[in-house]
């Protein structure tokens, strides 16, 4: 039998969440001599293809929920974890009557996806997750952003933020299926030396650079609000910490970018900002106004790549509230 994990696509906490649930499968369940991965990216219209859903057993990691009677195993922990209210109830429908109770899981109070899996394995399969601290630490850290600095998420020191790089950046849709079963198998350094991985490391931090230098080219801060428009220099990603690296008394950022999948318009709030919590804005609650979502401190919205007028109003509409917010 296979089981057919899909996961958050160029996301560490996705790749680590699928390593980790592939790694209680096989401890805890058992029924799987094969495991299959497949990568999901937020983008404009519908997010899974039901066709996709082939394994003996299918599950997926850090991302929405889908209301397939092919779904075996779900875990998430974002706030916006439902494209529709019909999914949300079939989700409540399934722990009511208690035939989903144990192999969907959700809960938006944990930092990482990581660190969920890892509570519910351990409390409810009895699993040993001691020796995955390491792992669950740093999905936390990166999926939290909670470095002590936004120099520290900038610089490329540790271990996992050169991991990170590799993740969010890669095009070769091959590498993270490679990079899973590792994750909770070797210590963060050890990966990196793996040569389709080292290989990668230089070219990728020069790439970082020039992101440092196109985003200081173009964003501003105004308000409290930082903005910056890199549309015509398609992108697959880049470090979400940089305007705040650029501009530490930045609140909120509205990043407009563009894939070959998507325009995107990133939503985030700084940090490290000294704003109260209770004085900062629910951003997955915007983002869902527009078909995205993800945590109350950072968000995302996906058009089609031919929109970028539509991406460019909806960023205008979602600065000009920030800014109101700021100053209120």
């Amino acid at each position: 039998m296979n089981c057919r994990v899909f996961y958050h696509d160029r996301c560490f906490d996705g790749a680590c969440s699928a390593s980790l649930f592939t790694r209680f499968h096989r401890e805890c369940i058992g029924t799987a001599t094969e495991y299959q991965y497949q990568g999901l990216v937020h983008r404009a219209g519908a997010l899974f293809d039901g066709d996709e859903f082939v394994g003996d057993e299918n599950a997926i990691v850090d991302f929405k929920y889908s209301p397939s009677p092919k779904l075996t195993w779900w875990f998430d922990h974002h706030q916006s974890a439902f494209l529709t209210k019909e999914d949300q109830a079939a989700f409540e429908a399934g722990q009511h009557d208690g035939s989903k109770t144990l192999r969907h899981f959700f809960d938006p109070t944990y930092t990482s996806c990581t660190s969920f899996i890892a509570h519910i394995a351990s409390t409810t399969f009895g699993m040993d997750v001691s020796g995955l601290k390491d792992l669950i630490y740093w999905a936390n850290i990166v999926d939290g952003a909670k470095y002590e600095s936004a120099e520290a998420a900038v610089g490329m020191k540790e271990a996992a933020m050169r991991l990170t790089m590799v993740i969010e950046s890669t095009q070769d849709d091959t590498l993270i299926p490679r990079l899973i079963p590792m994750l909770t198998e070797m210590p963060l350094e050890e990966i990196l030396k793996q040569p389709f991985v080292a290989d990668l490391l230089e070219p990728l931090l020069a790439k970082h650079q020039a992101s440092v230098e196109l985003i200081g080219s173009r964003a501003t801060c105004e308000r409290g609000v930082i903005t910056f428009d890199i549309t015509d220099q398609p992108t697959e990603g880049y470090n979400k910490f940089i305007p705040y690296y650029l501009f530490p008394d930045g609140v909120y950022n509205i990043g407009l970018s563009k894939s070959s999948f998507r325009t995107k318009v990133a939503v985030g709030t700084n940090p490290w900002t000294k704003v109260p919590v209770e004085k900062l804005v629910n951003l997955a609650a915007i983002c869902e106004r527009y078909g995205g979502g993800g945590h109350a401190r950072v968000g995302a919205i996906s058009f089609p790549p031919d929109k970028e007028s539509d991406a460019r109003e909806a960023a205008k509409v979602i600065v000009d509230e920030l800014r109101t917010a700021y100053e209120g």
